[in-house]
């Protein structure tokens, strides 16, 4: 028994749980990672933003980056520093909040850049970038490829002019999602066939996110080598990486219950006391079963052969009205019963940031464990959150 279980009695139920052993953990190597490339690792507050525990990452790293005015203002007040900002694009009633928020802010297109440039020249102290499109990228899902025909992300090679716009000093790309070190130095060289000629008028480059260095399997040798030899190539180059899941991966689960269960035609579903589609909805986008603890994901196809199902087989549902609302098959090691724990493994990163309160489904509660077992409560949502977003 984990130190999660042994402290299920004391943590509220749903609730989102942030272990601070597995945490330290995955800061430690990306402290590492950034120390001997020679590079600097900064969190995406679009993965990850409990701002609770923003004390814990400050122990490691010291810049974060923003995609919204909202988190750029989370960024200057709650991490104390500056954003390194990037939007699809920015609205002249909120830019001057942008501005006073960041330090570094990033153009998506040539004609969002000529709509500000009378700031840019105001404010020298700002470094200023432009989004590139590499045209590349091994991302397999569309829903989640910056670089699709048609992307509405970056500006093409073809369409950059010889000399960048006045007070341009850094180009940002983004072509990853939990993506590997190899996936990675592939698309290096299509970012240098296209973009290379104009590095000597940089002095920073932005690899985006993606890089999910902390997974088990990626292999953080060959990301520290390709960024090293990056840097020999263009020694005046800052490079910079923003990974969002690479912070939070593995570092805590959703909580949840069993409320009911239900038969019909020979599927049984625990319904739970959470939502696929509010609390884990790339679950239902992406989509991807998640780890279960004390089960296996089974295939559907084992309802439509003639042997028996496999005994503690269960379609697990959520509680909202949404009839695909529900993920399956698991077998269970025991039989489940009304109250029983179902706990849902990797719930941090892309998930705390994007749940909803359709439906007015109970929002689970969030908080940290910490590495003595106390358990911390960040947040406790009631009605009243509820009823405020609804005006």
């Amino acid at each position: 028994m984990d130190l999660l279980e042994q402290h299920l009695a004391h943590i509220p139920n749903p609730c989102y749980v942030m272990e601070e052993q597995r945490l330290r953990r995955n800061l430690s190597l990306i402290r590492d990672v950034a120390q001997r490339a020679g590079v600097e690792i900064i969190l995406a507050f679009k993965a990850f933003a409990l701002w609770k525990s923003f004390g814990i990452f400050r122990e490691y790293i010291d810049h974060t980056t923003a995609s919204s005015p909202y988190e750029a203002r989370l960024a200057l007040e709650e991490f104390g520093s500056k954003a390194h900002t990037y939007s699809p694009a920015y609205e002249p009633e909120t830019f001057d909040d942008i501005v006073r928020c960041s330090s570094h802010v990033t153009f998506n297109s040539l004609s969002q850049y000529r709509r500000f440039a009378q700031q840019v020249a105001q404010h020298p102290e700002v470094e200023w970038g432009l989004r590139v499109n590499p045209e590349y990228s091994e991302i397999e899902t569309e829903l989640y490829n910056p670089c699709a025909a048609g992307s509405r992300f970056g500006i093409l090679a073809a369409d950059m002019p010889e000399s960048l716009p006045a007070g341009v000093s850094g180009f940002h790309v983004h072509c990853h999602c939990e993506s590997g070190a190899d996936a990675f130095e592939r698309t290096l060289v299509h970012i240098e066939e296209r973009f290379a000629r104009w590095f000597p008028q940089l002095r920073w480059m932005n690899f985006g996110g993606g890089h999910l260095m902390t997974r088990a399997d990626y292999d953080v040798e060959r990301l520290v080598r390709v960024l090293t030899d990056f840097r020999s190539r263009y020694p005046w180059l800052r490079v910079i990486l923003e990974p969002g899941s690479a912070f939070a991966w593995q570092t805590g689960p959703l909580l949840s219950r069993v409320v009911d269960i239900v038969e019909n035609k020979g599927i049984r579903t625990a319904i739970l006391n959470v939502s696929f589609t509010c609390h884990m909805p790339d679950c239902l986008e992406m989509p991807y079963m998640p780890a279960v603890r004390h089960a296996r994901i089974v295939d559907d196809a084992v309802l439509t052969t003639a042997a028996p199902a496999p005994r503690h087989l269960y379609r697990l549902g959520g509680n909202s009205c949404l009839s695909g609302d529900f993920l399956g098959l698991w077998q269970f090691d025991h039989e489940l019963a009304v109250g029983d724990p179902v706990i849902f493994e990797d719930m941090i990163h892309y998930t705390t940031v994007k749940t909803t309160m359709f439906n007015g489904v109970h929002h689970p509660s969030v908080g940290l464990l910490h590495a003595d077992g106390t358990f911390e409560l960040y947040r406790q949502y009631r009605y009243e959150d509820y009823r405020d977003r609804m005006c």
